[in-house]
């Protein structure tokens, strides 16, 4: 095994948090693998174990990402979030597919697939808007992370007032699944959107609250004024 994934993981459990692995699992539907550090904590691991790779080649890096993500367990998931991340000005278009393996094959809970593809994978589309029509085909995933994935990509985009057209589109093919994290995931897409484009999102809600579901709208319409969440909230 790599030294460096040795040191990740002997430095996480060097920094196990009492409360942390107590109520960790609480937070989670499925069962977590997870030591018990704090996001914090993590965070530091991370950026200081990065410097001790970061001259290393960008496909020796993605290797050591892709191990980490392999063991499935979540602070080793957010560590190669992070280094793919710090990545970023290396990224090419391909390198989707390596972020597709990743969410298809080793994304188990949402915490994992937020991480990721808030950041690395939305900097990504964003870096080549013409990858959000692959974004849209996450939409027909079986795979519920898949499914939100699509989703959560867009969060810093549409905080930016970016990709408007596609959310939307996204949003009305998730618009009826079952899934209440994949709701939630929508729901949170929109409510980004809303932060550039408080109309037209208003507008999109108002049209489809008939048969949106209740956690999804919610979510939408959690930054907008109490006046439009009323009428929003109407049925």
């Amino acid at each position: 095994m790599e030294k460096i994934i040795l040191k990740v993981r002997e430095e996480l459990r060097k920094n196990i948090d009492s409360k942390t692995l107590e109520t960790g699992q609480h937070f989670f539907k499925e069962k977590i693998d997870f030591y018990g550090v704090t996001i914090p904590k993590v965070n530091k691991i991370a950026d200081q174990l990065f410097k001790e790779i970061m001259n290393e080649p960008k496909p020796r890096i993605l290797e050591y990402c892709e191990q980490l993500f392999q063991s499935e367990n979540l602070e080793e998931s957010f560590v190669a979030s992070d280094w793919s991340y710090q990545l970023a000005n290396q990224y090419t278009k391909d390198d989707f597919l390596i972020f597709q393996k990743w969410i298809n094959e080793y994304i188990n809970n949402w915490a994992s697939c937020d991480t990721l593809c808030n950041h690395t994978v939305g900097t990504l589309v964003e870096q080549f808007p013409e990858l959000i029509d692959d974004l849209i085909h996450f939409t027909d995933a079986d795979n519920r992370w898949v499914k939100r994935a699509a989703a959560v990509t867009l969060i810093i985009p549409a905080r930016k007032g970016l990709f408007l057209e596609h959310i939307f589109k996204i949003a009305d093919i998730l618009l009826l699944d079952p899934d209440d994290l994949v709701q939630k995931g929508y729901g949170w897409m929109l409510k980004a959107a809303s932060q550039a484009h408080q109309e037209e999102v208003f507008q999109y809600v108002i049209e489809k609250k008939a048969i949106m579901p209740r956690t999804s709208l919610r979510y939408a319409i959690e930054k907008m004024p109490t006046e439009l969440k009323k009428l929003a909230m109407e049925k």
